[in-house]
């Protein structure tokens, strides 16, 4: 295994409330009512729909997305939802600093160090929003891949916290069969005074729906007793997964880190927003020169 590389869940497609748009010749996020299920396929259009976004949306009321049947991969939560502080450096997409509140990795002129995490609130490197707490959830959809799945990433807070405490609660109730326990994650809205009334929507995992918590339990007993008597080794899972994690300072893959800060961690006031217009081969060799330039040794 190469250290210093952090292997991930192989990832097949992508889950996403809103999208990014062009307007005045810069792409911007937009917030949307719906999941879309997307490929790892970007065109100048923008991702390319996964089919099963249209076999899902067929029976979805109005044609809208708002849920979408899933199972697990891991029984760890941890290890399906990674959830962390990340300040990400918006020039090249590199992640500078990730901690969990307590500790974190930060990029310094020394190399990548352990440091104390004071948290969003009190960390100077924080200010101006430029580090927000960043979620991803694994899941899988359908049966083609049984290891393959698809990543929804997010920035909300209401979506972690929400995600986070389903996990916990399933796996405790099932006595640790979390990954064969039939789940939907489903839409959620709600207003606040911060939106001023505006519905603001988030993500949330379930039962499947018309299947009751003591049905969806069943269901995971069968499973998992299937499982067992085929060898199938789900704490082996867990912990080569819980080793791939741990193997590289950050889990961000770089090639995938210039749309996560366009989607997620847009551009602050007065700083630059990509633009739509393609740089000049000496403006993407100087700006690697840079790169290496400012990387620590």
């Amino acid at each position: 295994m190469i250290k210093g590389l952090s292997i991930t869940p192989p990832v097949l497609g992508r889950i996403s409330i809103g999208r990014v748009i062009e307007r005045n010749g810069k792409r911007l996020p937009e917030k949307d009512d719906q999941f879309t299920i997307t490929s790892q396929v970007q065109t100048k259009e923008g991702w390319v729909i996964h089919p099963l976004d249209e076999v899902l949306r067929k029976n979805s009321p109005n044609g809208k997305l708002r849920s979408i049947p899933v199972t697990l991969l891991f029984n760890d939560p941890d290890l399906n939802l990674r959830a962390k502080y990340s300040l990400f450096d918006r020039s090249n997409g590199r992640p500078l600093c990730v901690g969990n509140g307590e500790t974190c990795r930060r990029v310094t002129s020394a190399g990548i160090q352990t440091l104390p995490c004071p948290s969003t609130d009190s960390c100077e490197m924080a200010k101006g929003g430029a580090c927000k707490p960043y979620g991803r959830l694994n899941v899988k959809l359908g049966d083609d891949d049984e290891l393959g799945t698809f990543i929804f990433r997010t920035t909300g807070y209401n979506s972690i916290r929400t995600l986070a405490a389903r996990l916990h609660y399933f796996k405790a109730i099932s006595g640790d069969m979390l990954a064969s326990l039939p789940l939907e994650l489903r839409l959620r809205g709600k207003s606040t005074t911060q939106s001023r009334g505006a519905p603001i929507y988030y993500a949330d995992l379930t039962t499947r729906e018309g299947m009751t918590l003591d049905e969806a339990l069943t269901q995971a007993q069968q499973t998992y007793a299937r499982r067992q008597a085929l060898a199938f080794n789900q704490q082996a899972l867990d912990t080569v997964a819980r080793e791939g994690f741990g193997n590289g300072a950050f889990e961000d893959n770089p090639d995938d880190a210039l749309d996560v800060i366009e989607e997620f961690f847009p551009d602050r006031p007065g700083e630059a927003v990509r633009s739509t217009e393609k740089p000049s081969l000496n403006a993407k060799l100087d700006k690697i020169a840079a790169s290496a330039e400012g990387a620590p040794a």
